[in-house]
């Protein structure tokens, strides 16, 4: 058993790293931080196309998972999440203009509603030609806050506009806000979703789990190659598994798969810190009070490989 134990972090060392990037707005200055200028956005089409990277459908790189094919490390997957009316107007010319696919998430309560920063649902179904819909929830809520009747109740809603607008139900879901844990990823699971996309920093490899895909937020950001590097670090988070009591970090402990002896460690509000690995587990003492009701614990080992753990406050 443990031979068999050691092959596999062997192999899953060596997995080659698929990249999800998630954008929000298009040319919309008012929202500086969700918001992505189009020469911006342009300057990234072309550092893909220049350097290589296949932009694919979610759909393939879901089915890869599924079915244990290889991961390309060249692989590149755009995802938009909200459906605001600026992706429609001005961001989708772009990606037809580079031919690039992408999967839109939608809030459908938005749509549904006419919420005039979002888009109609004739635009939706207009996109859907030139990509994936996928499902952001229907009132868009902190889920985490959220009981399980109201949850599966906003899923059932929204699932069911989906099918009535689109005529498809959504094969991919994304949290509201990247913010999710194990209760409300439970809940998600039970409808079905092919996978499951959060918001936090990280890679796509065949270890990956399909219902906790990590995706890297880009905005006004033309410097890719740092986040193209990142890799994918399997790691089991032991502690803390949630939000911690009072609030306070007390202590971190990972299991990892590395043979390193050092790595970073970072948390919201606090930045990195150096912190030791014996036989590829971290434990150490942090006893540090959260500062954000949304705060992300990040360990980077050898090769910028990455593994992040959200911790939202109910």
């Amino acid at each position: 058993m443990r031979y068999l134990i050691g092959l596999w972090l062997i192999a899953s060392s060596l997995l080659a790293d698929a990249h999800i990037f998630v954008y929000h707005r298009f040319g919309d200055a008012r929202h500086a931080s969700t918001n992505t200028s189009i020469d911006t956005l342009k300057k990234q089409f072309d550092y893909f196309r220049k350097h290589g990277y296949e932009v694919i459908p979610l759909s393939k790189l879901v089915d890869a998972l599924k079915s244990g094919k290889k991961i390309d490390d060249k692989w590149v997957v755009l995802t938009i999440d909200d459906s605001y009316r600026s992706f429609f107007t001005n961001g989708l010319p772009v990606f037809k203009a580079y031919g690039y696919p992408f999967t839109l998430f939608v809030y459908t309560k938005a749509t549904e509603e006419g919420y005039g920063d979002f888009m109609t649902w004739d635009q939706v179904n207009e996109a859907k030609q030139y990509g994936e819909l996928g499902f952001h929830s229907h009132t868009h809520p902190h889920m985490v806050s959220k009981n399980d009747g109201y949850l599966r109740k906003d899923f059932e809603t929204g699932l069911a506009l989906m099918v009535k607008r689109t005529k498809m139900r959504p094969r991919y879901f994304a949290y509201p806000y990247g913010e999710y844990d194990a209760r409300v990823k439970g809940i998600a699971e039970e409808f079905g979703f092919d996978a499951i996309c959060n918001q936090n920093v990280g890679a796509v490899s065949n270890a990956s789990d399909i219902y906790d895909i990590d995706r890297i937020a880009l905005t006004g950001d033309t410097e890719l190659r740092s986040k193209l590097t990142i890799g994918f670090l399997p790691a089991h988070w032991i502690e803390p598994r949630a939000w911690p009591e009072k609030g306070i970090v007390k202590r971190v402990t990972v299991e990892t798969n590395s043979t390193a002896k050092r790595g970073q460690l970072y948390l919201t509000g606090y930045g990195w810190q150096w912190v030791d690995l014996k036989d590829g587990r971290v434990d150490t003492l942090l006893d540090k009070p959260l500062k954000n009701r949304r705060s992300r614990l990040i360990l980077k080992l050898e090769n910028d490989r990455i593994s992040t753990k959200i911790l939202v406050k109910p």
